[in-house]
Parts: C-alpha cells; structure tokens; sequence
C-alpha cells in the first residue's frame, strides 16, 4: 500500500530527471532520481526533501512553460495546447508532494 501512495511523487521525479536531460542539464537529472533512490529509507528528512525537490519541480515545470510559450507565441505558432499540457504537469508534480500528508505516509516516515 505505501508504494501505491508514493506512485505520483516516483513518476513526478522521473519525468523531472527525463525533463533534466531534455534541456541539456544532466547533472541536474542526479537531483530527483537520488531523491527517488532516497524514498527507500523512512526518514523524516527524506520525505522534507522530497516534497521540496517537487515544489521546486513544479516551479520549474512554471518556468519552463513561461520559456516555451513566448518562443511559440513570437513564431506565431499554436501555444495553448502547449501550456496546458505543462501546467497540468507542473500542478500533478505540485499535488504530488501532498502524498506525504496521508497517514500511512506519515507513519512511515516519522511525520507526526
């Protein structure tokens, strides 16, 4: 059942780290699959670290929108789809760092 729970916050580091890859910054990619390797261990730090390691991700999935969507918008290029595909990531990666609020997650990593 945890690993059920933490199914959003794993696939919200993954697409992170493939994001990481996708811009040319691979040494970035380390951040969010140690942190995927980390979610292992029941630490009260480690599920802070997650949970701010997706905040950040979903800022930087805002950012990255903001970036596509005026290139699209000067090339005078269709931009909407593009910008809600992104922001509906940006939100799952943000709504992923509230799994660490259940109880069942709590419990296990020593959160109350």
């Amino acid at each position: 059942m945890t690993f059920i729970l933490l199914i959003p916050a794993i696939l919200s580091l993954i697409v992170l780290g493939a994001h990481c890859m996708r811009v040319g910054a691979p040494y970035l990619m380390v951040v969010p699959l140690a942190v995927l390797v980390l979610l292992i261990w029941p630490r009260r730090w480690i599920a802070r670290l997650a949970q701010v390691t997706l905040v950040v991700g979903a800022l930087e999935w805002l950012r990255a929108m903001a970036g596509y969507v005026s290139v699209r918008m000067e090339l005078d290029m269709p931009w909407m789809r593009l910008a809600i595909i992104l922001g509906g990531v940006a939100l799952f990666t943000l709504l992923s760092s509230l799994v660490f609020q259940t109880r069942r997650l709590r419990r296990r990593y020593r959160l109350e």
